[in-house]
């Protein structure tokens, strides 16, 4: 199995974290957008110009909000962000 494969089983997993505060909906949103490019990537093994741009830009506003983020709503975003990394280095 993948390292993306891997971290991919490891957050379906995960349950959806408490403690996000007024950021809950935009880091739903890059939650369900990122976790769609893993999917497309884990089906396509690839990821199309579109889906790459999207990526950059999620990750983008992630990195915004993750100093915002701490406990287990930290721990399930920058896995979250690992995954879009790792995508973005294939």
């Amino acid at each position: 199995m993948s390292g993306i494969a891997s971290l991919w089983s490891i957050h379906q997993c995960a349950h959806w974290p408490k403690g996000m505060g007024s950021h809950e909906g935009p880091l739903m949103t890059l939650d369900t957008v990122i976790s769609g490019c893993v999917t497309y990537y884990l089906d396509e093994q690839r990821l199309d110009p579109p889906r790459i741009e999207m990526l950059e830009d999620c990750l983008a506003d992630l990195e915004a909000l993750l100093p915002d983020i701490t406990g287990e709503a930290g721990d399930y975003f920058r896995r979250l962000h690992d995954l879009g990394r790792m995508l973005l280095e294939h």
